[in-house]
């Protein structure tokens, strides 16, 4: 017969909804036994100009042919 060895250290991703409990989520894991350390990932922040090319690729832009025209399409 094999014993089954036990892996030090594992993980577990624990995906939330509603992040005003983040601080009260982090508490009631960090009581379990056996847990050492918990990080939350940061998000990416995009910068102006990655936010206006995902802008571009999604579609959200709109051309006009001239000045006058852009100014019309806000009823000016």
């Amino acid at each position: 017969m094999q014993a089954t060895t036990v892996p030090a250290e594992g993980q577990i991703l624990v995906n939330i909804e509603d992040m005003s409990m983040l601080k009260d989520i982090k508490r009631a894991i960090s009581m379990l036994k056996g847990v050492g350390k918990i990080t939350v990932p940061r998000r990416k922040r995009y910068s102006s100009y990655e936010l206006s090319l995902r802008d571009l690729d999604e579609g959200r832009v709109t051309t006009h042919a001239s000045v006058d025209e852009y100014f019309k399409s806000f009823g000016l």
